[in-house]
């Protein structure tokens, strides 16, 4: 069994996977349009090009996402994408690209179980924890 996170967008699917495979190191699989899919005649009014699925992979964890139908996006609430980094530089480099033009509820710091954690909302609407464990000795 594996878990994916599946992430939705308000026509944003293919700059916010282009900036997560920038920022996370990672490398975008799919990104099917309406219009290049089976369903392609089956595209509501003005979504023939925004994305119906995209994949993005990180050292073989799988992200993956698309555009919400016209009238359907919800502000993701309820739940964080957790970001596991065992490089406390990498982990400052991560939060603070994905605080660019975000919402930073907890600035990233050494907390009592990690040596840096931050809790951010992206520019695209996703919420991101960022946890940096310390080394178990």
């Amino acid at each position: 069994m594996k878990l994916n996170p599946h992430l939705t967008f308000n026509g944003q699917c293919e700059a916010a996977f282009t900036f997560y495979e920038q920022c996370l190191g990672g490398k975008i699989v799919t990104m099917l349009r309406w219009s290049n899919s089976p369903m392609a005649d089956q595209a509501p009014p003005g979504c023939s090009e925004k994305i119906l699925h995209a994949t993005l992979t990180v050292d073989g964890n799988v992200l993956m996402g698309a555009d919400s139908l016209p009238g359907q996006y919800e502000q993701p609430k309820g739940f964080y994408v957790i970001l596991g980094i065992d490089d406390p530089v990498d982990a400052e480099r991560i939060f603070h690209a994905l605080a660019e033009n975000g919402t930073v509820q907890m600035p990233i710091q050494k907390t009592f179980w990690a040596l840096r954690f931050g809790v951010v909302i992206d520019r695209f609407g996703t919420p991101w924890e960022i946890n940096c464990e310390q080394a178990q000795v």
